[in-house]
């Protein structure tokens, strides 16, 4: 999430109650986890394993639970609970307004597109020109449209990210980490009917150009899908997942969280994606390996009460 103007990170301070380590003059301008941070944003940490990781990558801002040598050009937040910090200061730049029509009068919607009878849309979004949108489909609040596109009935874009803070000890376990990222539909996208397409925890959930997505889909928060990607019916997708252009998913394959799928790459039916793969081939099984690989392996498993006969015949 980018800010509208640059905030001073003495408010910061003293907006979640945090002592500042560092240049009290630098300025923040956005907010973003560690998966999609940039320059200038502020993201936090609060397990020490992953200090190094936080305190070397783009954030300028870093919310931190105990005090530590500050990197040259950022500044520490230091308080006892970064996390919480973090969802205090996602809701006060994005906080959640309740709609007041079943079509925002904030949102803007293009020429020639189509609205059909039961559909939501929330504030501040944007349909651009020549779409069809279907009926009860629903459009979360900030989600943006582009041209062309055709989203199918009861198809929701932009709900909240399924992201969630695990508390030890408290009989509440899970803190919902309040969503301050968009949803963006790039132009000449078609989404089947029933599908889910969550808004990003702080950055932005972005299906590319020309992609088509069939009927039951899960895409999880800040993932990014490439151009002219295809998606069979009921992939599901997990957060912070890049899909670069041209891949091919089909039906029922499971991909999951904070990896990349190179360019070009197929994976088969009921697959299971772990790790990142390289783009260019063909993938199959749980977990996958290259399709004509799990192709042999099954053939071979096919003969095996073939071989164990033949190996009890011979001890005979």
């Amino acid at each position: 999430m980018r800010f509208n103007k640059p905030v001073d990170v003495k408010w910061i301070a003293e907006y979640i109650g945090a002592k500042i380590i560092g240049d009290d003059s630098i300025v923040a301008l956005g907010l973003n986890e560690i998966h999609r941070v940039e320059d200038g944003d502020i993201s936090f940490v609060d397990l020490e394993k992953y200090y190094a990781k936080v305190l070397g990558s783009p954030a300028t801002v870093i919310l931190i639970d105990k005090e530590v040598e500050c990197p040259a050009g950022k500044v520490l937040l230091q308080c006892a609970d970064p996390c919480g910090a973090f969802i205090k200061l996602s809701a006060h730049f994005r906080p959640f307004v309740p709609a007041s029509a079943m079509i925002s009068p904030s949102a803007t919607i293009g020429q020639g597109t189509f609205i059909q009878p039961g559909v939501f849309i929330g504030n501040n979004v944007k349909i651009g020109t020549n779409c069809i949108i279907h009926p009860h489909v629903t459009i979360y609040d900030d989600s943006e449209i582009g041209n062309n596109c055709i989203i199918n009935a009861n198809t929701v874009i932009g709900g909240d990210a399924f992201y969630f803070k695990r508390r030890n000890g408290n009989e509440l376990l899970y803190d919902k980490m309040h969503p301050c990222g968009r949803t963006l539909i790039h132009d000449d996208v078609e989404i089947g009917c029933n599908c889910a397409i969550d808004r990003g925890v702080s950055g932005d959930t972005i299906i590319g150009r020309g992609s088509k997505l069939d009927n039951y889909i899960h895409v999880g928060h800040d993932s990014v899908i490439g151009k002219n990607c295809l998606f069979a019916a009921q992939v599901g997708i997990a957060g912070a997942v890049d899909i670069e252009d041209n891949v091919i998913l089909y039906g029922q394959v499971g991909v999951s969280k904070d990896l990349t799928i190179g360019a070009n790459t197929v994976v088969l039916a009921k697959s299971g994606v772990p790790k990142s793969l390289p783009g260019g081939k063909v993938w199959f099984g749980i977990p996958v390996q290259e399709a004509k690989e799990k192709m042999e392996e099954l053939v071979w498993m096919k003969r095996i009460p073939e071989l164990w006969k033949k190996l009890e015949e011979g001890n005979k």
